[in-house]
């Protein structure tokens, strides 16, 4: 699974320590699915641990643990924070919270590894999705429709882990929010993509022009242009890039998994991944096994220093301070 370290512009963990949660999240994924799995082959996936989708989707129960808190005030009261440094502080707390909490259930019991797999990665995903929009101290205002993006899924599920997403970020670039396309960082580029994706065998004819023509069996139409957004968050990026001296590939990507894309003098540094060759470009990032690197975590730390966030302070704090 890739890792979502921004989710437009929902407070993140990530950004906290771009240099130690994909690591985190790494061994978190691998311990459970060890023990999820374990669980399973011993039969121990009953109706006790069964999770139902309410009425507005999948909702996970914040599993902060209520002690956590208990334990501050504790230390609070003897003074053990108190007299304490702010980094100090900041190691004490961190050293109280379990970033790696985590249990997995399941809506029925599997009947093979594969729907196991598939719905132990549904589990993750709305875990992630806590990563990407909450930290210890804050919050933001979570939109249950993530729980349902589709493209979303398609970096967070089918990716590998060493791939980190910034899925649709909000830029603060002049005191002026600009909200640019998916980011990719993969352990050797960046990858700047957008989808062109309607109905089934849609064809795209591309051009130099603000619109572009869809055409299907029925019926011809304008569609705007998706490289004025793909280049604007291209330059943005690059840009970023150059302020803080890093030096790696950029691609601007558009995709049409069910769709066909004709744009015979299409710019050089455009590249196109559709019915065609969609597979082909897939399986080539799939396969690469290469672990996280230094260039790329300093990539995706750049990038989240210029990324707006709105969040609010978790009540479970102020109620803390105010004991």
């Amino acid at each position: 699974m890739g890792q979502l370290i921004k989710l437009q512009d929902y407070v993140s963990r990530y950004e906290q320590n771009i240099y130690t949660y994909p690591s985190r999240y790494v061994r978190l994924k691998k311990q459970q699915w060890e023990r999820t799995k374990e669980n399973w082959e011993n039969e121990g996936l009953d109706a006790s641990n069964l999770l139902l989708p309410s009425s507005s989707g999948w909702i996970e129960e914040d599993t902060e643990k209520p002690l956590f808190f208990q334990k501050i005030k504790g230390l609070f009261r003897n003074n053990q924070i108190e007299n304490q440094s702010v980094k100090e502080q900041e190691e004490i707390i961190k050293s109280l919270e379990d970033p790696l909490q985590f249990s997995a259930s399941f809506e029925h019991k599997p009947e093979n590894v594969d729907e196991l797999k598939r719905q132990f990665l549904d589990q993750l995903y709305r875990f992630q999705l806590k990563w990407a929009s909450s930290t210890l101290t804050e919050k933001s205002n979570f939109h249950t429709k993530f729980y349902f993006e589709e493209k979303l899924k398609f970096f967070l599920q089918r990716f590998p882990d060493t791939f980190l997403v910034l899925y649709h970020p909000i830029f603060l670039l002049k005191k002026a929010p600009v909200e640019v396309e998916v980011i990719l960082i993969s352990p050797t580029d960046v990858w700047c993509i957008t989808f062109m994706e309607e109905e089934n065998s849609a064809v795209f004819v591309g051009s130099n022009d603000r619109f572009w023509l869809k055409r299907n069996q029925n019926e011809e139409k304008k569609v705007l242009n998706p490289l004025l957004s793909l280049n604007r968050s291209e330059r943005i990026i690059r840009n970023i890039f150059k302020l803080h001296e890093i030096e790696i590939p950029i691609h601007k990507l558009i995709i049409s998994r069910n769709g066909y894309i004709d744009y015979p003098s299409a710019p050089f540094d455009v590249k196109f991944a559709e019915g065609r060759n969609f597979e082909q470009w897939f399986q080539s990032m799939r396969s690469l096994k290469s672990p996280l690197k230094h260039i790329q975590l300093k990539c995706a730390e750049s990038l989240l220093q210029y990324c707006q966030t709105t969040s609010i302070r978790r009540l479970e704090w102020d109620s803390s301070e105010e004991s």
